[in-house]
């Protein structure tokens, strides 16, 4: 300890989340102290991200977590089906076509949360619940204020990492500026006991030129998680409650979900709409406080890249900070990486909106072009949603996708 029994720590994570948990897991077995602060004692369901793309479960066989989730509270989905206006555009199988050969793992979130909690404690970490960050003072090293209990104590560490998702208390504490793409989407989602939908596919429903789109994401034994997202110029109000249920069946059938899928659903969770618009913190690193995962880079829920999002960020992080003795310059490097990745995800699911999406003759005739090619040859779907940052996103992938080579 330092002058005063300061308790001191080499990473304190502000949120134990997938993001805030993993770190703490990878950088305790390799002998930091970490302290995990984590504000909710027990984890409820709060609508929140449920899926690994491909990729993100690349990141999480690098982490060492891609067995444990998959074992203790995964269920994979082998296939990706498109329908689209009544007709399917596709069926993938991604463990054949994607670069990780596998495909997307879906899990309860809570059930995540604890799983990734407890193997961080095994690790070594330290873990408090019921725990917020109130205040901190940048630098090196940083002081944090932790209150506990009524409770108040002072902590001294080497790095400080928000991970506390898309309210990122840590980003107004860390002093960061965020930016955000104008308003678009809206994103409603709901757990559902008793679905009677394939388990082993990852279903996906557009409605091109309404604005509107819905999808199944199999949890296995009859769960899955459901959602329904919109354009805001459909003039559609926001799905909540109990109230909102047999709306979002309603319009989630009449886009082609198939009507058998929710004939005995009920929910097993609550339904909540969220924004859909990106928002994200350029360089999220500075003065010894790094931002991962949703504090760093909130990304539009409609196209389910948040989670993967999050274990890039981590596996960036780590490899920055275990490549040098000078993590001022490590956390420097994982922002640049950080602006990196995030860029080709932000970039590629704005195409996907605007084929998907979007509103106007403009987009209808963008569609019409672009949809009877990529479903006469699927390839033109740029990969880097499934595949990640490093499949191909330039502009001639834009232009193949849109149909103008």
């Amino acid at each position: 300890m330092s002058a005063g029994s300061r308790k001191t720590y080499d990473i304190v994570t502000i949120g134990g989340g997938i993001g805030g948990a993993a770190l703490a897991k990878v950088m305790a077995e390799r002998g930091h102290r970490v302290l995990v602060v984590e504000r909710e004692r027990q984890f409820k369901d709060r609508v929140r991200g449920e899926a690994l793309a491909p990729w993100g479960i690349g990141c999480a066989r690098d982490l060492g977590i891609a067995e444990l989730l998959r074992d203790r509270c995964g269920h994979m989905l082998r296939y990706w089906n498109v329908h689209a206006g009544g007709q399917q555009l596709m069926s993938r199988d991604l463990f054949a076509t994607t670069l990780q050969e596998t495909g997307w793992l879906t899990y309860y979130h809570p059930a995540m949360q604890e799983t990734l909690l407890r193997t961080a404690v095994a690790s070594g970490a330290e873990v408090r619940r019921g725990a917020q960050a109130t205040d901190l003072q940048t630098g090196s090293p940083a002081l944090i204020t932790i209150q506990e209990d009524g409770a108040v104590e002072v902590v001294e560490t080497r790095l400080v990492v928000g991970a506390d998702g898309r309210s990122a208390a840590s980003r107004r504490l860390g002093r960061f500026r965020a930016e955000q793409d104008p308003a678009r989407l809206l994103f409603a989602g709901v757990l559902l006991d008793d679905v009677a939908a394939p388990e082993d596919v990852f279903y996906h429903v557009a409605a091109p030129g309404v604005g509107f789109v819905a999808y199944v994401f199999p949890q296995g034994g009859g769960r899955a998680r459901a959602y329904f997202g919109f354009h805001k110029d459909t003039g559609m109000q926001r799905l909540q409650g109990e109230a909102g249920l047999s709306r979002f069946r309603e319009a989630s059938e009449q886009i082609g979900m198939p009507p058998e899928f929710y004939a005995r659903a009920r929910p097993a969770g609550p339904l909540a709409t969220f924004d859909g618009a990106d928002s994200w913190v350029r360089h999220p690193y500075a003065n010894g406080v790094a931002l991962i995962g949703d504090a760093a880079a909130t990304s539009d829920p409609t196209w389910g890249q948040g989670m993967s999002l999050t274990l890039r960020d981590v596996r960036a992080l780590r490899d920055a900070l275990l490549s040098t003795s000078d993590w001022d310059a490590a956390g420097h490097a994982y922002a640049a990486e950080h602006d990196r990745h995030y860029d080709v995800i932000h970039r590629v699911d704005g195409w996907y909106a605007e084929i998907f999406m979007e509103l106007g003759p403009e987009a209808d005739a963008r569609r019409a072009r672009a949809l009877p090619l990529a479903a006469q040859d699927p390839t033109r779907f740029p990969d880097p949603p499934f595949s990640g940052p490093e499949a191909p996103s330039d502009d001639a992938v834009r232009r193949r996708f849109f149909g103008e080579d």
